[in-house]
């Protein structure tokens, strides 16, 4: 119990200096975490001897990763990638074992079971780093990211018949039984069940999954909630994640892949949320630990005595695998800056390759000091994958400068609601419809302000909302509500037409600049038209009127009438404004903007001098009413519309 605690300390004092110190550099957490490992392991030699115990236990932190995935992709999303899964991922991982086998059969002269293996095993990549970094620069949703999650997804799924072909490359058939001991029981019965049985098992299993995903655990996690114990709340959500790694286990299955399978059972009901929230502090400390082990991991000791092979090795694997990954994005028809994500995320080598070597060498397929050499290389790769990273960046900047510019995200949701544009305007918008229980399609032209939304957990597409394809891919044709708060009021005028024009029964709520703005809104036929600052300069007039010596409610009730009547005037005005003629121009418009001042001006003070906030029964029977158009402008007789 000392020793673990000690360990404890030693990991979490290490964390908590270098990974703050990774990430103010820019250099991200998960090389931080890497970083932590290398000291603790091959710097100081401090992680004792309950490392490989350590590893197993931080290898859980990936399992919860691809269940919390899971649980964000619904089934018919997961339909919506096949071309992807099946495009890229199964070219990228056929592609790269034969590549790399031939490789290894030639140029090392390796015999062809273990350049086989070999293959199966280089050819994976590092879902939790990649998703993890992903997720932290805000890429995950470009095209980029979501075609290197593709890739991962695909290459999860590849290691069941890797799992199961592997034995079939043992230079003898009891070998398999005979090495594996209890850590790999699955895997051995696995490779004694002929071919149709380990299918029939494996099918088995996924619709076990299923099945328990849909009939037990819902009910069971609805009983545990009734009992208003978070710690139970907790556990079940544990026992979920627990369960179903154990079972795939059991019959030899990819631990990550069933509770991925899990997640998205769940994804499309009502646990999502709270399963969401109750694993996602494990998640992340299991899966910095996984980091660590994999640094703590490193036998720098092979790459002293060879480090021209090793250094080496791993430098022509990563080029090697990006070479393919570049090559098939183009034969896809990817666009050059998600090329180099795509590229540049998926050419190292991933944990999955750690399990895979392991039953490799229990198997009798890799010698154990060639295995050594692997483990290493395999390591490196995955330290260099954070370095990589910030290439695709300098990569990123540099097409900027040379006018590439970024390709819109493909828009796999449709939601009855599009909001284009999440700056000031737009952002607080969506954050109050969203948190009220909506659906929202989020567009905007802005690259940095969609990656800045994703950081703090908002959906959104980086694309120009006033280019005719990106509406339509937003749902533009299905949609009910569209919000239109692009910051440049030219490009939100040219949205607005153009929705109008497709759509007329389509609800528009637009952003105006000025009153200019709005009468050209108006003409464009927006439904609801909001000044981006009437609102708040009316709550900064009624202070001044509370601070000038009226009570709150005085001042209240000028501000209700200021905006009852601005509002109508507004209206009013719109009828004879003129477009391209200077207000000031416009005789019949300056006429009547002097008339309704004094109607205003008149009803202020006569409220104020001759009525000293005495409500009269039609005055309080309005002002009870729902003011609908607190936000509005102008609200024009259309379906759906009021007039204000």
């Amino acid at each position: 119990m000392d020793n673990f605690l000690l360990m404890a300390t030693v990991y979490l004092i290490t964390m908590v200096v270098a990974v703050p110190i990774s990430a103010r550099l820019g250099l991200g957490s998960v090389l931080g975490y890497l970083i932590c490992g290398i000291l603790i392991g091959p710097v100081f030699h401090l992680t004792g001897n309950q490392m490989d115990d350590l590893q197993h236990f931080a290898e859980f932190g990936v399992v919860m990763m691809l269940f919390l995935i899971g649980l964000e992709l619904e089934p018919r999303s997961l339909w919506n990638m096949r071309h992807k899964l099946i495009g890229l991922g199964v070219a990228q991982v056929s592609i790269s074992i034969a590549i790399i086998a031939l490789i290894a059969a030639f140029a090392f002269d390796l015999s062809w079971s273990t350049s086989l293996a070999l293959g199966m095993i280089l050819s994976l990549s590092s879902t939790a780093i990649v998703l993890q970094t992903l997720s932290e620069k805000g890429l995950m949703q470009t095209a980029g990211g979501r075609s290197a999650f593709s890739v991962l997804l695909t290459q999860d799924i590849a290691v069941i018949p890797m799992i199961a072909l592997m034995p079939l490359l043992a230079p003898y058939a009891h070998s398999s039984a005979d090495s594996h001991g209890e850590e790999h029981i699955g895997e051995a019965f696995m490779a004694q069940l002929p071919g149709w049985g380990a299918m029939l098992v494996t099918l088995g299993a996924v619709a076990a999954v299923i099945i328990l995903g849909q009939y037990l655990i819902r009910p069971v996690f609805r009983l545990v909630v009734s009992s208003r114990l978070p710690e139970m709340e907790t556990a079940m959500a544990l026992l979920i994640v627990v369960g179903i790694a154990s079972l795939m286990i059991l019959v030899g299955l990819s631990p990550a892949l069933g509770t991925f399978l899990a997640g998205v059972t769940l994804a499309s009901s009502e646990l999502r949320h709270e399963l969401e929230a109750q694993i996602e502090p494990f998640k992340g400390l299991l899966l910095g630990l996984f980091f660590i082990t994999v640094g703590a991991g490193m036998n720098f000791s092979i790459l002293a005595e060879n480090p021209v092979p090793i250094l080496s090795a791993t430098a022509g694997l990563i080029a090697a695998k990006a070479a393919i990954l570049w090559l098939i994005a183009k034969w896809s028809g990817m666009a050059q800056k998600a090329r180099s994500l795509f590229t540049l995320s998926l050419a190292q080598a991933g944990e999955f390759g750690f399990v895979l070597i392991s039953f490799a060498v229990s198997l009798a397929i890799l010698p154990s000091d060639l295995a050594q050499s692997v483990l290493l290389i395999v390591a490196l790769t995955m330290l260099c994958t954070p370095l990589l990273f910030i290439l695709h960046a300098q990569v990123t900047r540099r097409l900027a400068e040379a006018g590439v510019t970024e390709p819109a995200d493909d828009i796999t949701e449709q939601q009855p609601i599009i909001v284009a544009g999440v700056g000031r305007f737009g952002q607080v918008v969506n954050r109050l419809v969203t948190m009220s229980g909506f659906q929202t399609t989020v567009l905007d032209h802005d690259l940095k302000l969609i990656q800045l939304m994703r950081r703090f957990g908002f959906k959104g597409y980086f694309g120009d909302p006033t280019r005719p394809e990106i509406l339509t891919a937003a749902g533009l044709d299905k949609a009910s509500i569209l919000v239109a708060a692009l910051d440049d009021p030219a490009a939100n005028l040219k949205l607005i037409r153009y929705a109008r024009e497709r759509r007329p029964d389509l609800h528009i709520i637009a952003r105006a600049r000025d009153r200019v703005n709005v009468y050209e809104l108006y003409s464009a036929g927006a439904n609801d038209i909001v000044r981006e600052t009437f609102d708040s300069s009316l709550r900064a007039a009624r202070y001044v009127l509370e601070n000038a010596g009226l009570s709150e409610f005085e001042a209240s009730e000028l501000e209700r009438i200021f905006y009852r009547l601005d509002r109508a005037s507004l209206r009013e005005l719109a009828e004879v404004w003129k477009p391209g003629v200077p207000l000031d121009q416009n005789p019949e418009y300056v006429q009547r903007s002097r008339e309704l001042n004094r109607t205003l001006e008149t009803a202020l003070m006569e409220r104020f001098d001759q009525h000293p906030f005495e409500r009269s029964s039609s005055d309080k029977a309005e002002s009870e009413e729902p003011e609908h158009g607190l936000t509005h402008e102008v609200q024009r007789n259309r379906p759906g519309g009021r007039e204000g």
